[in-house]
């Protein structure tokens, strides 16, 4: 497969996928190239922190990369690749015992440029800042669920996978979803419920009588991007 149809939007990713099968040396790094700063947000979601973010992802990206033969299309290439990189991900903060609840630093002064971009110069400076802290306030009340928990809010409400999707992606029934879901948001609106009304209250006048009012957005509006190098497969 030359490298120009690899990279053309009609070349599916399950063949993709199966041109690495086949011995294309190129395919795999097409496709992690193509879903890279998708599962780079999950994974970082997911972890709370992104050495063990970038850990995860790695060595989900090394067992697709090994299992691709495996793969008999009973679910879209995109909710395989996210159930590997979630799971690796999972095993990482379950072996290593990761309860980390602090906000991650490492990137901010760059995230703050991304969002002022993403919004525009004209932005108030107070307001730019007071998005930064929701968002802020947000990872770090994610980071106190509960690992299934989260994984479970982050691909459904913030990734905005199906329920059933997300059932295949974790390999359970939907039901236990539905249920890490229902208890993850109740935790989080009791961690963030300050926000919530703070929100309210700030955006009470800019709204019509009548209408109904919705949640802060406090989803970045940016993925972070992951490592500029494409993770090993040796």
């Amino acid at each position: 497969m030359a490298s120009e149809l690899r990279e053309a939007a009609e070349v599916s990713d399950a063949d993709l996928l199966a041109a690495h099968v086949a011995g294309d040396d190129d395919a795999f790094a097409a496709l992690f190239a193509r879903h890279r700063d998708r599962l780079w947000a999950v994974a970082l979601r997911t972890c709370s922190d992104p050495e063990t973010a970038a850990d995860g992802l790695q060595e989900g990206m090394i067992a697709a990369f090994r299992r691709a033969g495996t793969y008999r299309g009973e679910a879209a290439v995109t909710t395989w690749l996210h159930r590997i990189v979630v799971n690796a991900c999972l095993d990482r903060l379950r072996s290593a015992q990761v309860r980390r609840a602090e906000p991650l630093p490492e990137d901010l002064d760059e995230h703050q440029r991304r969002s002022r971009q993403t919004v525009g110069d004209a932005v108030d400076p107070a307001e730019a800042s007071l998005v930064l802290e929701r968002r802020a306030a947000v990872r770090s009340a994610l980071a106190q669920l509960s690992d299934d928990q989260r994984a479970a809010i982050v691909l459904v409400d913030m990734e905005g996978y199906s329920v059933a999707e997300v059932a295949v992606i974790l390999d359970c029934a939907e039901g236990t979803v539905k249920s890490r879901c229902s208890r993850g948001r109740a935790r989080l609106a009791g961690l963030l419920g300050h926000l919530l009304e703070a929100a309210a209250d700030g955006e009470a006048a800019h709204v019509a009588p009548g209408n109904p009012q919705g949640p802060p957005d406090v989803r970045s509006t940016t993925p972070r991007g992951p490592p500029a190098a494409t993770p090993s497969l040796d």
